[in-house]
């Protein structure tokens, strides 16, 4: 919210400033520049207003107002203050912008599990920054507030959020290739949220809580269309009659693809310290657990990666006592997809539709646009992947595709303290049932296995369209029976080159 709010109040600022006079006709300019990406009825029913305060004009956001004109029986209750902004023209054409965002709000609503009732409250909020119209982003802005909570009730569902003191900065340059680049950063603490849920239908009465110690976020982007995805907003604004929609679809076609490719590149990371998950079946925990993401903007050779990152976890006691040696303490999963063909799949389907026919788009046309992107090779990627405690590390990474729209994969796997595993199962299946069912599959992975010459063991795993798998060059399943065909004897099945000589797959 300290971020979201002032960014959409700004829009009103499409225009330099150069250190305008702040008086009434002002005003009245501003508010027209307003109502392009608002609607000229917002301003007529008084749900955003521009005044004079000072030195710089005051724009006010009245929800209440906005509330209003919903059904009364969807939303009964609805309590919020105004918001308001002050902004200031700088002789430099921009905008000098602050805002006072604490609030205390409640709200009801009417839903299919019967009504709900939400409260939330922000203390010491406060932003300030300068927005530039011609990089339609903000160059600069920070943001504060002590502390947030919110509550929500309902027949089957509580939750209870709070956060602490948080802060966050902002930033935006022109972008060499176009565009704007950007940063966010912040940084909260205290960080609890409890969930409560009793659902008698199903016979459902659980409760959780989700806590950290301090949370961090880092987000940048590269070449961000702002200006562009503004006019897409204006259009959508002023085309709000269907019949004039439909008349000026031609000028929508190249809005759209001038905002191409929206951005291009997007990575963001959020960190959790003390991370603590608490459930009714065990707690879960991480000294530090952090995700991150990444993602090209309508590219013809996208790229999307993810990754899971947790140090120091920890894991349910209700978990059998002989599993805590192989359980992990650091993991680091890495994941994602590549040559994605986004931009192709969007420009044919901009040149494709046609508001003047019912579907827009042409029959089969999504399945002429899937043939087309699978024809791209697209991949689902295993990044280098670890799962690791003080004696055995887990180690993955392989790709997937999917030649004739089946799968293809090939897949890596080594291990470090391979024995160390052996050696905790055979020790806890004298005792536990359980664990002596695990070790004899651990001794027969191990015999499809390779030593490395540091000591790892390793398997290559390789699934093709066919059906058919190799570890290590072995065959452990041959290729699915085309049907009319022979078919193929699984006990005639030998190794390949496994750095031995044809050996059968038993270990």
């Amino acid at each position: 919210m300290n971020r979201v709010l002032p960014t959409v109040f700004v829009l009103a600022l499409g225009a330099p400033a150069f250190g305008q006079t702040v008086d009434g006709e002002g005003a009245k300019q501003l508010s027209e520049d307003l109502s392009r990406y608002v609607g000229k009825q917002a301003i007529d029913k008084g749900i955003l207003a521009v005044s004079v305060e000072g030195d710089a004009y005051k724009i006010s956001f009245d929800l209440r107002a906005l509330a209003a004109k919903l059904p009364k029986q969807d939303l009964p209750k609805f309590d919020f203050p105004l918001y308001t902004l002050l902004v200031k023209p700088l002789s430099d054409g921009s905008w000098n912008v602050f805002s006072d965002f604490s609030t205390s709000a409640s709200f009801e609503m009417n839903g299919p599990d019967g009504q709900q009732s939400t409260q939330f409250v922000i203390k010491d909020g406060k932003f300030t920054g300068v927005y530039d119209p011609e990089l339609a982003a903000f160059a600069n802005g920070s943001s504060s507030l002590s502390g947030m909570t919110m509550t929500s009730r309902s027949a089957k569902q509580e939750t209870d959020l709070s956060v602490g003191s948080s802060t966050s900065k902002l930033a935006a340059t022109r972008s060499a290739n176009g565009g704007v680049d950007f940063t966010v950063t912040q940084a909260s603490a205290g960080f609890v949220e409890t969930i409560k849920i009793n659902d008698p239908a199903i016979g459902m009465k659980v409760a959780g809580a989700f806590k950290a110690s301090d949370l961090a976020v880092d987000v940048s982007a590269k070449a961000m269309r702002t200006k562009p995805l503004l006019d897409l907003l204006a259009f959508g604004v002023a085309h709000e009659d269907e019949a004039q929609l439909r008349a000026d679809q031609g000028e929508l076609k190249a809005l759209l693809l001038a905002a191409l490719p929206l951005w291009e590149r997007i990575d963001g990371t959020y960190i959790l310290k003390n991370f603590a998950l608490e459930t009714y079946g065990g707690n879960f925990g991480a000294a530090q657990l952090s995700t991150s993401f990444g993602a090209d903007g309508v590219a013809q050779n996208g790229k999307l990666d993810y990754a899971i990152k947790a140090s120091g976890l920890t894991l349910p006691q209700t978990l059998p006592g002989w599993t805590a040696t192989l359980l992990p303490t650091d993991i680091d999963l890495n994941f994602g997809g590549a040559n994605i063909d986004l931009d192709s799949m969007a420009r044919k389907a901009i040149e494709a539709f046609d508001l003047n026919q019912n579907p827009p788009l042409p029959v089969g046309f999504g399945d002429t646009l899937t043939a087309d992107f699978m024809a791209k090779a697209p991949k689902a990627v295993i990044g280098h992947s670890t799962m690791k405690n003080s004696d055995i590390e887990v180690a993955m990474e392989g790709e997937m595709t999917f030649p004739g729209m089946k799968p293809e994969a090939n897949v890596t796997i080594d291990i470090a303290g391979y024995d160390k595993i052996v050696e905790s199962l055979q020790t806890a299946a004298k005792s536990e049932p359980e664990a002596a069912q695990y070790f004899p599959v651990v001794l027969a992975v191990k015999g499809f296995g390779k030593t490395l010459p540091d000591g790892r063991m390793e398997w290559v795993i390789n699934a093709k369209a066919d059906g058919s798998i190799t570890v290590n060059g072995a065959m452990l399943k041959p290729a699915d029976a085309v049907q009319g065909g022979p078919l193929t004897d699984p006990s005639d099945a030998t190794a390949g080159d496994n750095g031995g000589a044809g050996t059968k797959l038993q270990p």
